[in-house]
């Protein structure tokens, strides 16, 4: 399937977002020729709970910040303007309708392996083709077989991306200096708002 000219939409928590997210999203726009991708921070993860207490709006200027000079890029604020759960088979299932040049979906390879503990993983996987980007220790073979055998599959000709937001999350709270993974609008933004010094996980615990 040729996806030229398709709008590229990249969910995540973006907890922080990361120079790898933004490798990811360029080698999908340049390998196949996608008119734009779009950013979008999920407002609440149904999967996971956003660590240290970094709301959504944070997450979402994080994410406008870093792509601000780059105008093939930009941001939703789809997900984290709907009440309750952030579900991305109805994400999808509007910008379908906003975008008639058509949809694909940008995720790595280790979120896709667990798309059966989505909303309507069967519709999900049909509603749009799929641009992976590859994980370390997830194979190509993985997608092979069901619920995958039916989906449109694309696979980013890329190294295998072992950068994560729980890495760099770490590395603030071991005090260590994330400016090298990290664009440097992100890293002054955690600095100024004191993020991911782990003082949210220590409230809860008392």
């Amino acid at each position: 399937m040729n996806l030229e000219n398709r709008i590229g939409l990249f969910g995540g928590t973006f907890n922080p977002l990361h120079n790898a997210h933004l490798v990811v999203a360029e080698r999908a726009l340049v390998q196949y020729a996608l008119a734009e991708v779009v950013f979008i921070p999920s407002g609440i993860p149904p999967h996971k709970q956003v660590e240290d207490g970094v709301n959504k709006q944070d997450r979402y200027e994080m994410v406008e910040k870093a792509i601000a000079s780059d105008s093939r890029f930009s941001v939703s604020r789809i997900e984290i303007d709907r009440e309750g759960p952030s579900y991305t088979i109805d994400t999808i299932r509007t910008l379908k309708k906003v975008y008639p040049q058509g949809v694909c979906f940008i995720v790595g390879a280790d979120l896709l392996q667990q798309i059966e503990t989505w909303k309507e993983p069967q519709e999900l996987l049909a509603s749009v083709p799929f641009i992976i980007a590859p994980r370390d220790g997830v194979c190509k073979e993985a997608f092979s077989r069901p619920p995958f055998d039916r989906a449109k599959l694309h696979f980013l000709a890329m190294k295998e991306v072992d950068l994560s937001s729980s890495w760099v999350r770490e590395r603030v709270r071991e005090g260590e200096k994330i400016q090298q993974w990290v664009p440097p609008v992100v890293a002054e933004y955690i600095v100024q708002h004191g993020f991911y010094q782990g003082r949210q996980l220590t409230q809860i615990r008392r």
